[in-house]
């Protein structure tokens, strides 16, 4: 394989018309006034270098490669002194990699993901609503961040990332012994949910979460499991039988071939979860085998809009 990875890039890169390298420079200055934002932890007195333009190229380090302080410090040094310029650090800055560690060790996590994550959001924003505005699909999921073990817990984070992009626009690290619930409605309270679809798996699938995203103006497609045995029950009586076949897929895969089925149902009045408007259901089943392999049940509010199926 090549040490570089602009070959690589570059085959993904084949469709996409390059414009003047200065001009894409643009975008390194509006970073770095982003990440200024991020409080500062160092004192005042001694201060050499704006917090902004060493977190742009820290980033830009990171994403070229860089695993380490040194690595990082050492891409930095070997950047264009024009770049270095252009982002708002001097042209003969010199990073000692010890000096760089700690001030990384000490930022506020949750202000450089809400700095970063607003910025990434800006970039993927689509033009002004209107009526004819298609739904936007949100999943907000949790990951264990790797490498993050210590002797007492792991650093875990819960994120909402578009399902067209795959852009984090929101994280939120989740407490030491806690669970992800708490961190849902502040992880979303910063963002516009107008025309936006939340999907969550069932651990979300809270009486205040719904309200809250609708509150925001957004819909919800949550997962009904044994979590919520009244709901799930509720939810199984539906008349399924009658509902049309809406969806139907068939897919070969991994030596075993498994066709997926889906249905759509209105919600009959009294189901016990707040704005609920139609529930769907989906299953799949290989070929040849009697059993169902899984099957689940979800409901929200405008799932007809939203072409996300079931898992």
């Amino acid at each position: 394989m090549p040490s570089s990875p602009i070959d690589v890039l570059a085959c993904h890169l084949e469709h996409v018309s390059l414009t003047d390298p200065l001009t894409d420079l643009l975008d390194l200055p509006a970073l770095a006034e982003v990440l200024d934002t991020v409080p500062d932890p160092r004192s005042r007195r001694g201060r050499r270098y704006r917090l902004g333009p060493l977190l742009a190229l820290s980033l830009l380090a990171v994403l070229g490669g860089a695993t380490s302080l040194a690595k990082i410090t050492r891409v930095i040094a070997g950047y264009d002194p024009h770049l270095r310029a252009r982002a708002g650090l001097p042209g003969t800055a010199k990073l000692a990699a010890s000096t760089l560690g700690r001030l990384l060790s000490r930022l506020d996590g949750d202000a450089f993901d809400t700095a970063t994550c607003g910025y990434l959001a800006s970039l993927a924003a689509c033009g002004p609503p209107s009526d004819r505005t298609p739904l936007i699909g949100l999943a907000v999921d949790g990951k264990t961040l790797r490498g993050s073990r210590t002797p007492d817990t792991t650093v875990h984070l819960l994120a909402a990332t578009r399902h067209d992009t795959q852009t984090v626009v929101a994280q939120r690290q989740v407490e030491a012994h806690s669970n992800e619930i708490p961190a849902f409605t502040p992880l979303l309270s910063g963002l516009d949910l107008t025309h936006t679809v939340i999907t969550a798996d069932a651990l979300h699938t809270q009486h205040q979460h719904a309200r809250h995203i609708i509150a925001a103006g957004g819909h919800h497609l949550f997962i009904a499991k044994g979590n919520q045995p009244t709901l799930h029950r509720r939810l199984k009586a539906l008349p399924w039988r009658e509902a049309i076949l809406n969806d139907r897929t068939d897919e070969t895969g991994h030596g075993r071939r498994e066709i997926r089925r889906m249905k759509i149902c209105t919600a009959r009045p009294g189901l016990p979860f707040p704005h609920a408007a139609q529930a769907s259901r989906s299953n799949a089943g290989d070929v040849g085998s009697a059993d169902q392999a899984g099957q689940g049940s979800g409901l929200g509010k405008r799932v007809q809009d939203h072409p996300e199926h079931i898992p």
